[in-house]
């Protein structure tokens, strides 16, 4: 055999080519051309309608062929540099006019995700379109052995927290709860035969003007222990959870406090322990409201591997993205209640988390009688109809074919059939009826504040945060140092802390920032802060956009800017940017962009910039992805949304790194506000500078590590 390089494989590499190469040339340009008429195909069918479950496999099955011919044709070492390029061109092109294609259905996009499960109708006709192609496709492996253990399959690579195994040795007997198990054998109705899953879907269609909201019950104290108060319309839900109902599809707008009502409803069910799956972005918020609202209760995050998620607590809340490595023992855990936040991310029930998370609650059914099972989700109902199956199959309403005993019994009550005319709203009622709860900000105006701030704590997980969180106590023990030398050159003994000093060394360590080119300060730990907060914000505004319609995105840095714009085209989301090095013209035209196109999501804006002067009151929902120095500054962002024009209450999601100086200085805007408030009683004239808030919290850094024990 000739070495590479040698006459005979020059010969076969030239003019005239071998008969192998020459069909391995002709299969490369037949495989495109099934890509390329596949890929016609699903834009043929995307132009007459929705996709149907043929055109997803369709498209999951060109998508997995297109990655795996990427694969081949970089590592056919016969090719040369020119054929090469030109093929990965044809590709790149085919994967371009593909992934434009997936924009217009969000869940087309989720099949292209790294989590998504390739289902083995797409395998299979991945593997038919190689065979017409001329390619034979890999052996295929044979199943698991118990299929109906796959989403939690890769729990056997998964990780059990220490804490955990203390907790079930403690409590090894987790016995079920059947002393009020429902019957579960199958009474013979008149739908029996029936296709009522689609049915259902287009009672949500076809009757747009019934009711979205199930009758609460009224009245009732408002009053939760550790002092707060619920509005009005929390308490209804709330109310019904107490008296016993048990499913629940909360989709109230973002800022009607689902998170109160959805911890409190597990107060009232006694349905501990509590698991709440929900975003990253949003996960140390629950833990943070469980404390203000679950008093009574411990709740834990699970981190990472949850190395320190404690075992014994009564709520724990898991974010999507780690959910695979913890589904294993999550599953043993014995809850007797569950939360899903942001519900529409299980709506692919393809995706490897939309299966972790309805084989927990399928494993909660059977493990408790009566559990109670809440959707959140802020997404209108009458968005994507077919989106609400894996909803209402986490809550038990249905089954992947037909609806379960309780919703059948309803629908069958109505005595009609879909052939007939009244099935339709009879239909969408009794769904409804089973615990969809949909209250808009304009609805409830009256319970809520014109105007409203809302911090929402993120961890910064991994090296970023760890080096943010370096710095920070960096940058305490060098105000420490300059203290401790500042009392040595006295020569007295000081009892207790000198704050006057503390005071100057803060106003030291001020100058000496301002002055600095780089390191550790003040300042540049705020802009790496934000940029370590960009991703997260930008994730939480694009889902706010997708639910609660236009959202204003201000922050400080252009790099955060960058960032964000970067996450919200990667999404899908149209947006708008203002920013300080625009001409007036362009800048008019994005403003006019925002307020006037429906398609445009989100204004990325500039707190310097865009925090005066401009209206953008056809928005609701603020995101401060970075706080500004001043609380007047704050102010003058949220009133871009809050002025003359505006119909609904606006709200300000604050997005804070927890545990850093970021949340200090949250607090510290805080109470510059309050204080300024009280002094001027709305005066326009700004109370303090912008190094009020910079000094203030170097003072509050350093006396916390004075105090300190060493």
């Amino acid at each position: 055999m000739a070495r590479r390089g040698q006459p005979q494989n020059n010969r076969a590499r030239g003019g005239a080519p071998s008969n192998n190469n020459r069909r391995r040339g002709r299969r490369r340009e037949d495989i495109t051309s099934v890509l390329s008429q596949a890929v016609d195909e699903i834009g043929a069918a995307l132009r007459k309608g929705r996709p149907t479950s043929a055109t997803r496999t369709k498209f999951q099955a060109v998508a997995l062929l297109l990655r795996d011919e990427r694969v081949r044709v970089r590592a056919n070492e016969e090719l040369s540099d020119a054929r090469r390029n030109d093929q990965l061109k044809r590709l790149d092109d085919l994967a371009t006019s593909l992934a434009k294609t997936a924009v217009r259905d969000q869940a087309l996009l989720a099949l292209l995700g790294e989590d998504a499960v390739v289902t083995d109708e797409a395998r299979s006709l991945e593997h038919d379109m190689m065979r017409r192609a001329g390619i034979a496709p890999p052996r295929e492996e044979a199943p698991p052995a118990e299929e109906e253990e796959t989403p939690a399959a890769s729990a056997k690579q998964g990780v059990v927290p220490q804490s955990v195994i203390s907790r079930q040795m403690a409590n090894p007997f987790l016995a079920p709860d059947f002393s009020a198990a429902r019957p579960t054998g199958h009474r013979p109705t008149r739908l029996d035969g029936w296709e009522l899953l689609d049915p259902l879907l287009r009672s949500f269609e076809r009757s747009g003007d019934g009711s979205a909201c199930m009758t609460l019950p009224t009245g009732g104290s408002r009053k939760v222990h550790g002092g707060q108060e619920l509005m009005p319309h929390q308490a209804g839900v709330v109310a019904a959870a107490a008296d016993g109902h048990r499913t629940f599809l909360l989709a109230d707008e973002p800022g009607l406090g689902k998170t109160a009502q959805a911890l409190l409803a597990a107060e009232a069910a006694k349905a501990y322990p509590l698991l709440v799956v929900a975003p990253n972005v949003v996960k140390t918020n629950w833990v943070r409201e469980a404390g203000l609202w679950s008093t009574r209760r411990k709740a834990t995050a699970i981190q990472g591997d949850g190395d320190n998620v404690d075992g014994f607590a009564d709520i724990v809340v898991v974010n999507y993205e780690v959910l695979d490595r913890h589904v294993g023992w999550l599953r043993t855990f014995g809850f007797r209640g569950m939360v899903v936040d942001e519900a529409h991310f299980i709506k692919n029930k393809s995706s490897q988390r939309s299966q972790h998370v309805l084989s927990l609650a399928e494993r909660i059914r059977s493990f408790t009688a009566d559990p109670l099972l809440m959707a959140l989700t802020g997404t209108p109902l009458i968005n994507d109809i077919e989106d609400f199956l894996a909803i209402w199959e986490f809550l038990g309403w249905i089954d992947e074919k037909k609806p379960r005993s309780e919703l059948m019994d309803a629908l069958t009550e109505t005595g009609l059939t879909p052939a007939d005319r009244g099935f339709y709203p009879a239909a969408r009622s009794a769904v409804v009826d089973r615990g969809i709860v949909r209250r808009r900000k304009v609805d409830v105006a009256a319970d809520i504040p014109a105007r409203r701030i809302a911090d929402l704590p993120v961890e910064l997980d991994g090296p970023t945060g760890r080096s943010i969180r370096a710095a920070e106590r960096d940058l305490a023990r060098r105000m420490v140092a300059r203290y401790t030398d500042a009392i040595a050159a006295r020569g007295v003994a000081v009892d207790g802390i000198d704050h006057e000093l503390v005071s100057r060394v803060a106003t030291w360590e001020q100058k000496d920032a301002a002055g600095a080119s780089n390191g550790d300060n003040v300042f540049s730990m705020m802009r790496r802060i934000g940029t370590a907060k960009a991703t997260l914000a930008a994730d939480y505004a694009a889902q706010l956009a997708r639910s609660a319609g236009k959202v204003v995105f201000f922050a400080k840095h252009v790099d955060v800017m960058d960032a964000a714009e970067e996450t919200f085209a990667k999404q899908g989301v149209r947006f708008s940017s203002i920013r300080g090095d625009q001409t007036p013209t362009v800048r008019q035209r994005n403003i006019d962009a925002f307020v006037d196109d429906p398609e445009v999501g989100v204004a990325v804006c500039s707190l310097t910039a865009a925090g005066v002067g401009i209206n953008l009151q056809v928005a609701s929902n603020i995101v401060l992805a970075e706080l500004p120095w001043t609380a007047a500054e704050q102010t003058q962002a949220i009133d871009r949304c809050h002025r003359i024009g505006q119909t609904e209450p606006v709200t300000a999601w604050r997005i804070l790194a927890a545990q850093t100086i970021d949340a200090r200085i949250a607090d510290l805007l805080g109470e510059k506000a309050n204080l300024a408030a009280v002094a001027l009683d709305g005066a326009d004239e700004e109370l303090g500078a912008s190094s009020d808030a910079q000094h203030a919290a170097l003072v509050a850094l350093l006396t916390e590590e004075l105090s300190s024990p060493a």
